[in-house]
């Protein structure tokens, strides 16, 4: 009799236990971004040159994407956009480089940092812009740690974390050589069709893929801690770029070199080993995804997570919208170059609303980074603005792809058109097409919210704060540019290198 009552105590707990289901551990977040990085530029893309071991890896254990496109592709409103889930015309300030934060949205690490997950970065996160000028105490992306080993040895017992490592590399500057010092071979760099195809012009790109490597070494480093502490598999991984190569024609534009991006996902809880996605995707879709990771309900974001998309569920994903407001502080007044743009697997469509402005930046040098300031300044530049008033027939006009002026409306046959060099939208026979990709241009636009959907001349964007303080630079060609010369390490009669420009001095004169 004294026993029963213990023993159904006993009964009691088992049962309870029994019954209990063990609480799912939040997976941890590692978000790995380059600075200025294009589509196909990795081995799994079939690259015949850039070695990403890492970036293939996770596209083996993971899924890589083959029409990923950022929002912008311009690095502070493609960064923001990734972090608050929202088209950047969406997000007043956060539309322009370098602007001040938009602090009145949420972002996915103020989210799942709420919920309790433990946050961090290192080197670029959200920018260039002022984010404290917004209150804010640390970078949007995360509170800044020296390393990743150093974030971890604060991280709490039994947290999750979300991290954003952001690079610096591809971005400009370069040493030049450093591509074809590591073995890399001129001649078998696939040269883009809006550049000259010449040495100089191959031994830039070979500079760029080396930083592409450095870049996908360091994340495997990461990795491999993950790894090392058990926490791999428990671990969403995603690894890609803000925005295109910075080179002409690339970075700064809504063609594919600047917008289609490498992306490669790892969650082995959601995501099949060697899953390939044709289905266009959004850098807005980023945030609402981490977000149903964690079990939160994403609010007031314009993205859709990913994680039906990767269990095979059929989802409308045939087109994405594109668009871009001020770059670099390149035309009298910090005028911005308004455009808008879908792609589907056939075209691409681009509205410039104001195409009067220079696509590039004004020729004749404002603030910030020169001539033509919207593209970074490259060996690859200099020798195009060298070709002004040169074309010759039966190749293309590289001045004019690069820096000439462009018409309000552009329609390119991507399959046919790779490089986007043959405009169709003034051709009859496709006046159809151009109608209706405009059309549904127009209805995204008008859901979104956009200012230039009522007004497409909208100086809004021209008229906020433009954050750094630049001195005006002359017009001569940065001595490194002037001077740059191919010098491999190897090959007979090399004493003094290759000369790429082809006059010294200014690489336009005034």
């Amino acid at each position: 009799m004294i026993l029963a009552p213990f023993l159904l105590l006993l009964l009691s707990l088992f049962s309870s236990n029994s019954s209990e289901t063990p609480q799912e551990t939040p997976p941890n977040i590692l978000f790995l971004i380059a600075d200025d990085w294009s589509y196909p530029h990795a081995g799994v893309y079939g690259d015949p040159v850039v070695r990403t071991p890492t970036f293939d890896r996770l596209a083996r254990e993971g899924a890589v994407f083959h029409n990923a496109f950022t929002s912008s592709p311009s690095c502070s409103p493609s960064r923001a956009s990734i972090l608050i889930g929202r088209y950047p015309h969406e997000i007043e300030s956060g539309g322009n480089l370098w602007p001040e934060w938009p602090a009145q949205y949420p972002t996915y690490v103020n989210v799942l940092s709420e919920a309790g997950y433990f946050s961090g970065s290192i080197r670029k996160g959200w920018g260039p812009g002022d984010f404290k000028v917004s209150g804010l105490e640390h970078n949007p992306a995360g509170k800044t740690y020296s390393d990743f080993k150093a974030f971890l040895a604060e991280r709490p017992k039994g947290k999750p974390f979300v991290f954003w490592f952001g690079s610096t590399d591809p971005h400009r500057e370069y040493v030049p050589n450093t591509g074809i010092q590591t073995g890399m071979k001129l001649e078998d760099v696939p040269v883009p069709g809006f550049f000259p195809d010449n040495d100089c012009v191959r031994n830039d790109i070979l500079d760029y893929y080396f930083e592409v490597e450095r870049f996908d070494r360091e994340s495997g480093q990461l990795i491999r801690m993950l790894e090392e502490m058990g926490e791999l598999d428990n671990t969403i991984i995603v690894m890609t770029s803000d925005n295109g190569m910075p080179f002409p024609r690339a970075k700064a534009t809504l063609y594919d070199y600047g917008a289609r991006l490498p992306l490669a996902i790892r969650w082995p809880e959601k995501v099949n080993p060697g899953s390939v996605v044709q289905d266009f995707v959004n850098f807005v879709d980023f945030a609402p995804s981490f977000l149903e990771a964690a079990n939160l309900t994403p609010e007031a974001m314009s993205g859709q997570s990913l994680w039906n998309l990767l269990a095979g569920e059929k989802q409308d994903r045939a087109q994405v919208f594109l668009e871009r407001e001020r770059h670099a502080n390149v035309r009298k007044g910090d005028l911005s170059y308004p455009m808008r743009a879908v792609r589907n697997d056939r075209f691409l469509y681009i509205w410039n609303t104001m195409p009067e402005r220079n696509p590039a930046g004004d020729p004749s040098v404002h603030q910030s980074v020169g001539q033509y300031g919207d593209v970074d300044h490259s060996i690859t530049k200099f020798l195009i603005m060298e070709m002004e008033g040169k074309a010759q027939t039966g190749s293309p006009d590289y001045f004019s792809l690069a820096f000439g002026p462009r018409p309000e409306e552009e329609l390119y046959d991507v399959v046919a058109d790779p490089y986007q060099l043959n405009n169709l939208a003034a051709q009859p026979n496709f006046a159809e097409t151009k109608k209706a990709l405009r059309q549904e241009l127009l209805d995204w636009m008008k859901a979104t919210g956009d200012r230039r959907f009522e007004n497409p001349r909208s100086t809004y964007w021209d008229e906020l704060r433009y954050t750094p303080t630049y001195q005006m630079m002359d017009t001569d060609v940065p001595k490194q540019i002037q001077d740059y010369r191919i010098k491999p390490p190897f090959g007979p009669d090399m004493k003094d290198g290759i000369p790429c420009l082809p006059t010294q001095g200014s690489a336009k004169n005034q």
